[in-house]
């Protein structure tokens, strides 16, 4: 199974690779630029294409993730950035042979019409894909709950998928804390899950999975990642969760809490030893 984990760029995205290799991921997620800003980087061309090629002579598979501030429903003033920023995002994900560019499902925070925020959605996703002819994805993640229910239903990613103008470059990524603390997965309820899923068509644009374990229970509407042997999700509930036929082959990309003595090289380790 492809197992990986966050990566830091700061040795660049060559280097991110390489060290995804050391620790024996088959997969890894990295943020284009810093994940804190929306301004448009000026990247370095030959070290992500330096990257694709390292990747796909060592068999690596990789994901993007958007910046903190990336906002699909953003107010009129802040939209154009984010686009911007989104379609940077984009490129330099294409340039370093990703799969996708992960992009959290929107929250329209306190509006009068609860269609409103799928609308803005709808609209901004179709704005950026009028602007992109390249292979990567956009990958709309589901949502924990934090802000409201938005975003927590497999069904509402499948529509706004089908709704926008270009659906066949929009997938998914299924972040199992997110899942499991908006009370979608409760631990017990899998092949209920993985049915619903199924009879969508969710699992079958489904491009990478954000493997994290919860710190608290489920319909707790928290996130806060675990490492996936100390969290509130049963190891033997991951283990049914892995085993499930709808994933193929994947990319399953730990976002847990990188510790001194359990560090994402371990876990990798732990998660390799747990699916044999």
């Amino acid at each position: 199974m492809r197992f990986g984990s966050h990566i830091s760029i700061r040795d660049g995205y060559l280097g991110a690779a390489r060290h995804a290799a050391k620790i024996g991921a088959k997969a890894f997620q990295y943020f284009p630029k810093n994940p804190r800003s929306l301004s448009v980087k000026e990247f370095d061309r030959h070290d992500a294409n330096e990257c694709a090629s390292y990747c796909k002579a060592h068999d690596l598979r990789t994901i993007a993730h958007t910046p903190y501030p990336t906002n699909l429903v953003a107010d009129k003033d802040q939209i154009g950035i984010v686009m911007d920023s989104l379609l940077n995002d984009l490129e330099i994900a294409n340039e370093c042979g990703s799969i996708g560019v992960v992009v959290h499902f929107g929250v329209l925070k306190n509006a009068p019409n609860p269609l409103e925020g799928y609308q803005r959605m709808i609209e901004t996703l179709n704005e950026v894909l009028s602007r992109w002819d390249g292979e990567t994805l956009i990958l709309l993640e589901n949502n924990a709950g934090k802000s409201g229910p938005t975003g927590t239903m497999l069904e509402e990613l499948v529509q706004v998928r089908q709704l926008t103008d270009f659906p066949e470059r929009i997938g998914f990524c299924l972040d199992t804390c997110h899942l499991y603390a908006s009370g979608v997965w409760d631990g017990d309820n899998w092949r209920e899950v993985e049915t619903k899923g199924t009879e969508l068509g969710y699992f079958e644009h489904l491009k990478a999975v954000h493997l994290n374990n919860s710190v608290y229970p489920t319909r707790s509407m928290k996130d806060r990642h675990a490492t996936i042997p100390n969290g509130e999700i049963k190891v033997e509930q991951i283990k049914e969760f892995l085993s499930s036929s709808v994933f193929g082959g994947i990319p399953f990309v730990l976002e847990t809490p990188h510790e001194s003595h359990f560090s994402h090289k371990d876990e990798i380790e732990f998660l390799n030893e747990l699916m044999k």
